[in-house]
């Protein structure tokens, strides 16, 4: 079979995949894209490699994607290069505005040089609406978009242990679960900008939860409690939480480095706030927790970690948790 034969075979393939899938995505059969190679999408892409897949990637510093090159992946000048060389294309970004540039410039975009049949995966925490308008520019170029934004942070990531929010075509989704397998479990949420939805939701859950943690470290190192002891036992009672085990020890250890970013945080806190007020809802709880962690942008900690929030509380109580032992005056 000609060079030419081979490509126009597999473009066919992966068209009728999608549409009538008649063989599963494989390393064999299926050619990967990755848009974004920072504290999550670096380890994200590295497990597909090692599973197989050809991966060609972008990154808007290039030098971060070095070694992702140095697994096998190629390197791309820029979105719009990655998609002609892929036929299901991955982006984890900063920003919605990032994700629309990304995927929708027309010059550099991904979705401009995808072929009919091709997938777009955004797992970058955005607008649900963005999500909505990627998925109807897809289908009017004959191609699909899934919505997937992820929950796990740095070291669910790194242990391919991802929760995945997936919002599209039902049948989409269920032909992309090879590949989401390799990243974590992956969830059906419902239509396009529900993955979005889903992971909102998430995030007003985390940020109460960080903020009960913060507060109830503070609350046992002013009792004059072991702050390490005080964690373990109450680990496994009602007030264990996925936020106390990946980050209670961190605090302690003054680890602030992030896993995710206070920055993101502020971000995907703020599309929260501005979907509860198209819903018509009040969480002041979510409203708190997005004022503390402005504070901490505001401090210029933006590229710490969620558990940096520890810092508010300690400047709020005049009180430092890495001293020897509590003060009780």
């Amino acid at each position: 079979m000609s060079l030419l034969r081979r490509i126009r075979h597999s473009h066919t393939s992966i068209i009728r995949r999608f549409m009538a899938p008649s063989e599963p995505i494989s390393p064999s059969n299926t050619r990967l894209g990755w848009i974004g190679t920072g504290v999550m999408g670096h380890s994200m892409c590295a497990h597909l490699i090692r599973a197989g897949y050809s991966l060609t990637v972008f990154n808007r510093t290039l030098a971060k994607a070095q070694p992702l090159v140095d697994l096998g992946a190629h390197l791309a000048a820029s979105p719009n290069a990655v998609a002609a060389r892929s036929d299901v294309v991955f982006s984890i970004v900063g920003y919605p505005s990032d994700v629309r540039s990304v995927l929708l410039d027309p010059a550099t975009g991904a979705l401009a040089a995808l072929r009919p049949g091709g997938v777009l995966v955004d797992m970058t925490t955005s607008e649900p609406s963005l999500a909505v308008e990627i998925a109807a520019a897809a289908a009017a170029k004959g191609c699909h978009s899934v919505d997937a934004p992820v929950s796990g942070g740095d070291l669910g990531a790194r242990n391919g242990t991802l929760a995945i929010f997936a919002g599209g075509e039902e049948s989409t989704v269920e032909n992309l679960k090879p590949l989401f397998s390799v990243l974590g479990k992956v969830n059906y949420m419902g239509g396009s900008g529900k993955g979005q939805f889903s992971k909102l939701a998430n995030q007003v859950t985390i940020a109460s939860t960080m903020v009960g943690l913060v507060e109830g470290m503070v609350y046992a190192h002013k009792a004059g409690l072991d702050v390490g002891l005080y964690l373990e036992a109450i680990s496994t009672g009602a007030a264990g939480s996925r936020s106390l085990d990946l980050y209670g020890k961190r605090i302690l250890k003054r680890d602030l480095q992030a896993g995710f970013y206070v920055n993101h945080f502020v971000k995907d806190l703020g599309i929260c706030l501005k979907e509860c007020e198209n819903m018509g809802i009040a969480l002041p709880g979510l409203a708190l927790a997005q004022q503390l962690y402005v504070s901490l942008k505001a401090h210029g900690e933006g590229n710490l970690g969620t558990q940096a929030l520890i810092l508010v509380l300690e400047r709020l109580n005049n009180l430092s948790l890495s001293l020897p032992s509590p003060s009780n005056a």
